[in-house]
């Protein structure tokens, strides 16, 4: 287990709340004997905590640990810039449902300190990578944790295009859009287009029409490593638009190539011994809500 000497502070600064919980962890951890190292806008946001500040790079070059405050969102903001860095995000919750980020406030000393002291878990996740083309050359490059979807970026507009994995050809299509996801996010837009669950630890994707124009079209699959390419319908009558992470980056053009695949480096998440991802999706998900207050009325 690694021993976490040196941590960094991260948060979506602008609500009250996650400044108060990371006042609190900033003064915990000083008090534990572990050296703080605040990112800048939370430096400028807390003038009053006497922890060191520095840039996100910083952080990920001289950190053990970065712990990230926010919401599922927030973490996936600094997976994406510490990625390349190799080290470990832990995610206390101050957002909706918290996939990510599983600590709860209230619950801060009690994990954290357990964690400092060596009781966690470690988990590794891998990011996927964008790439634009048009012509035949790259015009743009992005990383997603969850997902990449192309979409018209339209109310009620379609897209065509042609899915190929791997070089091979699987359909060409009508549909709002696709949404290729990594396991990560298969709990966040994919499972509301009807993608599967799928467990963090398995080497896969999954490519997820969005209200395809048939009744065939079903969610595909794929090996982790496969190369995914979808080419843009040179007719159609709308310039699609590409997000990763539900953030858009690029507005393409029809007769433009997507390819989508496996990022180099992938992030590690460290949670409490006690996390359970079935727990964490029953109750997140709600399973068996209806059933059990069917019970409490018998």
């Amino acid at each position: 287990m690694e021993n976490f000497r040196q941590i960094g502070l991260l948060g979506r600064v602008a609500e009250a709340k996650v400044r108060d919980t990371i006042t609190h962890l900033e003064r915990f951890l000083t008090e534990f004997g572990v050296e703080v190292l605040l990112e800048e806008r939370v430096a400028d946001a807390l003038p009053a905590l006497d922890s060191r500040s520095g840039t996100i790079s910083m952080i990920g070059e001289t950190c053990d640990l970065a712990v990230v405050v926010g919401g599922d969102g927030t973490l996936l903001g600094a997976a994406r810039e510490l990625a390349r860095y190799d080290i470990p995000l832990l995610g206390v919750n101050q957002g909706r449902l918290g996939f990510l980020t599983d600590i709860l406030p209230d619950h801060v000393e009690e994990r954290v300190g357990a964690i400092l002291k060596g009781e966690y878990k470690l988990e590794k996740r891998f990011l996927l990578e964008a790439v634009l083309e048009r012509d035949g050359q790259p015009i743009g490059k992005s990383q997603a944790v969850n997902d990449v979807v192309l979409d018209s970026g339209k109310s009620a507009r379609m897209i065509e295009y042609e899915l190929y994995i791997d070089d091979y050809f699987v359909y060409s299509q009508r549909a709002d859009g696709l949404i290729v996801s990594s396991p990560t996010g298969s709990t966040a837009y994919a499972l509301s287009a009807g993608g599967p669950i799928m467990h963090p630890r398995l080497d896969a994707l999954v490519v997820v029409p969005m209200f395809p124009h048939t009744l065939s079209t079903r969610p595909i699959v794929v090996d982790g490593n496969s190369d995914i390419k979808i080419v843009i319908g040179a007719n159609n009558p709308v310039n699609p638009q590409l997000n990763c992470d539900g953030q858009v980056n690029f507005s393409a053009a029809p007769g433009d190539v997507v390819r989508v695949h496996k990022r180099r480096h992938s992030f590690k998440l460290v949670h409490p011994l006690e996390h359970n991802y079935y727990a964490a999706c029953r109750d997140k998900l709600r399973w068996g809500e209806s059933l059990d207050r069917e019970c409490y009325d018998t």
